[in-house]
């Protein structure tokens, strides 16, 4: 199967709505008392300002038909200060790879193009978050030669 990755567009909506309903359910069933299932993080509204938006860039992955395979939304961040060193960030907010797609390329495929826009954007470092009720995911990122650099903890109330 041929991968494409590029920049989402509006006709890609329903597809990112799918995939991020399995986003959520992947967190609804790791996390129930955090997280609703199913839900949406975004009104196809809210999808539309995002993918107009630079410094919010959403990538898809398609196959030669243009089905929607994987996305990719990302936030451009800017650190530095009194104690920091300044350095632009390209957080990774949300990967997914549909759930018939997975372990066929599109997840790397998604993450090679969002470090190539990383570079070509003057970032100094790509970043992204998991949850630990995901193992999943944690194990796909360290395959990618992604490591901790810090660690969120919580006690629960």
């Amino acid at each position: 199967m041929k991968l494409i990755v590029r920049r989402a567009d509006n006709r890609d909506i329903p597809a990112i709505t799918e995939l991020l309903i399995q986003v959520d359910m992947v967190h609804h069933n790791g996390r129930p008392d955090l997280f609703k299932g199913p839900a949406v993080k975004y009104t196809p509204d809210e999808l539309k300002e995002i993918l107009l938006n630079d410094e919010t860039p959403v990538f898809v992955c398609v196959d030669e038909d243009n089905n929607v395979l994987g996305h990719g939304f990302c936030i451009m961040q800017h650190f530095g200060g009194q104690l920091m060193e300044e350095v632009d960030t390209l957080y990774i907010d949300d990967i997914c790879v549909g759930e018939k797609y997975r372990g066929q390329g599109v997840g790397r495929a998604l993450y090679e193009h969002i470090l190539d826009h990383a570079r070509k954007s003057g970032c100094y470092n790509v970043t992204l978050n998991v949850w630990s009720c995901n193992p999943g995911a944690m194990k796909f990122y360290q395959k990618l030669g992604l490591s901790p650099y810090k660690t969120g903890m919580e006690k629960i109330l």
